[in-house]
């Protein structure tokens, strides 16, 4: 149930007064919700008293923005984001109402997907610091790939599942190993603007067929980033592939490297869900 000191807040803030409240499912952090208003107006929001969240629903808010600026794929409008004085944080969006996914929509997504990959920077990173899920995700900007990836993905992740004791000294060993060899792993490209945690639960279809991109953990990256974390639990067409890939080809091997880039998504599903997924890190560490 949205809180009353909440919903009073979020009626000020959009200027109305909710006809309904209705709890929505799907999140594992954040309670959801859909607010309905006078003449079908609907929004989206979500909420949650952690110490982290108002941070989370900033960077978040942030990170929509960006994509959405580039034009390349629907983002919700945003309307807004804070906390009350009794510490519930919001992001309240557009709520989008559903669609149906036929072959145009994965067509339409895997263009505007390498259509978001054109927007570059001179460096990978970010402005700022984000989350990914509830973990913070350090951005700070490197000339390189390999250095991004290494020193602002992969041991930030390792040290912190260390930490909680899913590994030891020989898989910082083997992790030491791959650091030294990303660059000539990974190809070489410049950095690309990425959703950053692009899985079957972080897009919408509307009410056109049209993706819609939510939940974004953001920055410029290596654009295998996205396609690999695409393919790690399912959920994509192979339409969204083949449109991809004739907008703009990928580099010749990428079938072999996916599981470097999902070595970080596997890192932080360790640190996020519990030791299911140690095994799938050690894996890709011997593969490599």
């Amino acid at each position: 149930m949205l809180p009353t000191s909440l919903e009073k807040h979020l009626e000020t803030l959009l200027q109305t007064t909710f006809s309904a409240v209705q709890p929505l499912s799907g999140g594992s952090i954040n309670q959801a919700f859909r607010l309905d208003g006078p003449a079908g107006r609907q929004w989206f929001v979500k909420t949650n008293t952690g110490k982290q969240a108002p941070a989370m629903f900033r960077t978040e808010s942030q990170g929509l923005a960006l994509l959405g600026a580039s034009r390349s794929i629907r983002t919700p409008k945003i309307f807004g984001h804070g906390s009350t004085a009794d510490g519930h944080a919001y992001l309240v969006l557009e709520y989008v109402k559903p669609g149906y996914r036929n072959r145009l929509f994965w067509e339409h997504f895997g263009r505007g997907l390498a259509n978001l990959h054109g927007n570059t920077s001179a460096l990978f990173g970010f402005a700022h610091d984000n989350f990914i899920g509830r973990l913070p995700q350090s951005n700070s900007r490197h000339t390189t790939w390999a250095e991004f990836y290494a020193e602002e993905r992969l041991w930030p992740q390792m040290l912190l599942a260390r930490e909680l004791g899913y590994f030891d000294a020989a898989t910082e060993q083997q992790l030491d190993r791959l650091c030294k060899n990303l660059g000539w792993r990974c190809p070489e490209e410049q950095p690309a603007l990425c959703h950053g945690d692009l899985w079957s639960g972080n897009f919408l279809c509307d009410a056109a067929g049209l993706p819609v991109l939510i939940d974004p953990a953001a920055c410029f990256a290596h654009r295998e980033m996205d396609l690999a974390m695409s393919r790690l639990f399912g959920g994509f067409d192979p339409a969204f592939y083949s449109a991809y890939t004739e907008a703009w080809p990928l580099e010749p091997g990428f079938d072999e490297r996916v599981e470097i880039y999902q070595l970080y998504y596997l890192l932080v599903h360790v640190n996020l869900f519990g030791g299911g997924y140690v095994d799938s890190v050690r894996s890709v560490l011997q593969r490599f």
